[in-house]
Order: C-alpha cells, then sequence, then structure tokens
C-alpha cells in the first residue's frame, strides 16, 4: 500500500469514529425529541429515525473493522453522556435555538459523510464510498426536515414538534428582552404602536371611566375565553385594531374561536374526511394554526391535526424553498 493510500485510510478512520460518536449523540437525541412529537406520525418518524441511525452506527463501525480499526467501545456512552448534557441545556434555550442545535449537529454529520466519501474514493474503498452515500442521503434528508420544522415555527406553528414548558417560558423571555424587534416580526409592534399613537389608543381607552368600567366588568364576570372575547371587541370598536388583532391571536392560539369565525365554512359539522380534505385547501398558515387549535381544544380528531400539521410542512417547505 503507498504512503498516500495510508495516509488517506488512516484519516478515514479517523472520520468513520467521529461519525460514529456523534451518530450516537444523534440516536439518542431522536430518542429524546420523541417525547415532543405533535402527532403519531412524527412520533412514529422519530423512532424510525432513532432505529435508522443505530443501523448506520452498524454499518460504520463494521467499515471501521473492515479498514483494520477498532471502534471505540466507549462511543456510545459519550453519544448518551453528549445528548443528556443537550437536553438540560436546552431547557434554558428557546424553542427555535434547540432546533438550530439539532441542525448544526446534522450538517456536521453530513459534511463529514461528504468528506469521507471523498476519502474513500481516494483509498478506493468503494464499499466505504457506499455507506458514505447511505450517510449523505440520511442526513440531507435530516436537515431538510429540521429545516421544514423551523421553517413551520417561524410562521407560528403547527410544528411538528412541540416546545416543551421551559422552551415556551425562554422563548417568550426572549421575545420580551428583543422587544421590539423580534415583536416586529410578529406583528406585535403594530399594537404597541396602537397602544402609544393611534386615537384613540388603548392608554386612552382604559382611561375612559365607561369604557375601562365596561371592560373590567365584563372580564371579572366572564370566563377567560369570554372575557378575551370581549376584550377584543371593545378594542376593535374602540379604534385600537392592532391590540384587537393581538387579543384575536391569542384566542386562535388557546383554540377558542367561534365556528363562525375558523376559515372553513361549517367546520364543526364535518367528518375526518371532510375536515381533513378541507384543511388541505388551506394557503395561510394563520388559517391552518386556527384550524389545529380549535380542533385540539375540541375535537382532538389526531387524523384532522396530521393533516393540518402536513399542510403546514408543505407551506414552510415552499416557503424556505425545499418542496
Amino acid at each position: 500500500m503507498s504512503t498516500s493510500n495510508t495516509s488517506n485510510t488512516t484519516t478515514l478512520l479517523a472520520q468513520l469514529r467521529t461519525v460514529l460518536d456523534l451518530t450516537h449523540t444523534e440516536i439518542q437525541i431522536a430518542e429524546t425529541r420523541t417525547v415532543q412529537a405533535r402527532t403519531e406520525a412524527v412520533r412514529r418518524e422519530l423512532t424510525e429515525n432513532a432505529d435508522n441511525g443505530r443501523a448506520r452506527a452498524e454499518a460504520i463501525e463494521s467499515a471501521i473493522r473492515e479498514l483494520g480499526g477498532v471502534p471505540e467501545l466507549i462511543g456510545p456512552f459519550l453519544g448518551r453522556a453528549a445528548a443528556a448534557v443537550k437536553a438540560i441545556v436546552e431547557q434554558a434555550q428557546p424553542f427555535d435555538e434547540a432546533l438550530l442545535g439539532d441542525l448544526a449537529l446534522e450538517h456536521q454529520l453530513l459534511d463529514r459523510a461528504r468528506y469521507i466519501k471523498a476519502l474513500a474514493a481516494a483509498a478506493q474503498k468503494k464499499e466505504v464510498e457506499n455507506l458514505a452515500f447511505r450517510l449523505i442521503a440520511a442526513h440531507s434528508a435530516t436537515v431538510d426536515w429540521l429545516t421544514t420544522v423551523l421553517a413551520e415555527d417561524a410562521l407560528g406553528g403547527p410544528a411538528a414538534l412541540r416546545r416543551t414548558p421551559l422552551q415556551a417560558a425562554a422563548g417568550t423571555a426572549v421575545r420580551l428582552v428583543n422587544a421590539p424587534v423580534s415583536w416586529s416580526a410578529r406583528g406585535l409592534d403594530r399594537a404597541l404602536d396602537t397602544v402609544r399613537a393611534t386615537p384613540p389608543a388603548l392608554s386612552d381607552l382604559l382611561n375612559r371611566g365607561a369604557q375601562a368600567g365596561d371592560v373590567a366588568v365584563k372580564t371579572l364576570t366572564a370566563s377567560r375565553d369570554a372575557a378575551l372575547e370581549t376584550a377584543e371587541q371593545v378594542t376593535r370598536r374602540e379604534g385600537a385594531d392592532g391590540v384587537a388583532e393581538v387579543l384575536h391571536s391569542a384566542r386562535t392560539a388557546a383554540g377558542v374561536l367561534e365556528p363562525g369565525e375558523l376559515p372553513i365554512d361549517g367546520y364543526d359539522d364535518l367528518n375526518v374526511a371532510e375536515a381533513v380534505a378541507a384543511v388541505k385547501e388551506l394557503t395561510e398558515p394563520a388559517d391552518v394554526r386556527a384550524i389545529v387549535a380549535y380542533e385540539e381544544a375540541h375535537k382532538n380528531r389526531h387524523g384532522v391535526v396530521s393533516a393540518a400539521q402536513t399542510r403546514l410542512a408543505a407551506i414552510a417547505q415552499e416557503v424556505v424553498g425545499l418542496s
């Protein structure tokens, strides 16, 4: 064997060992993410991803042995430890930052798989080159999936993965700290501008005894849902449309819109097949979001929720250019 080939093989072994360690981390992360799956279909997909990761790990171990190397026995334990640390750290991160961390891992795996392919070609190791093709395909698909989930979240959801309670709290804190920049992206800056500048602004509205008393009495004597609806109606009537839209968004997220406010006519009367068909015709993320929140708060038909999440994924893929 030439010195060049020996050097390529040595580098190839080092890269395969690194990818094996990262793959063990990827497996543990996939298993951790299953508890955040929004639908059973997503849960099955994540479970399958973990199983496929284990199969890839076995193939990488086999390739290392074929090249005369010995896989690190501690690799799986390091992978679990790294994933555990990552999971703990993520609890103090917003949801999007956690997903960006997952995406960085997948990009590293993808880039190393491409490097392995080149090394294998140079060392004339056809079987390892074929393994690299397999790794490239797998990690490319996962990069696209995570990119789609991030786009779903950017569009307001519902994302394939749910936030943990701590991630939701962390995300809220970050949005508050970064206001009004991040609020602007969500349209909340328009609400703040309305409070400051729209005559009559909400501050003026709340200074008026009659209107403030009206809001207070109705809020105290009605349920949360009715209070939100009343507040939206009053602010809209008084010209604070931006604030009314924020309140409407809150009602939408809570799934407490009235049936007549939903983007699908006669939604409450539709069976699962009819609701799924109607959801597939929606083109606006906000409309999909309204249906999912309402469905989860009322009938919670898994087939409808899954169809809505799939529809938003398709819209998200169009936005980021994956379709």
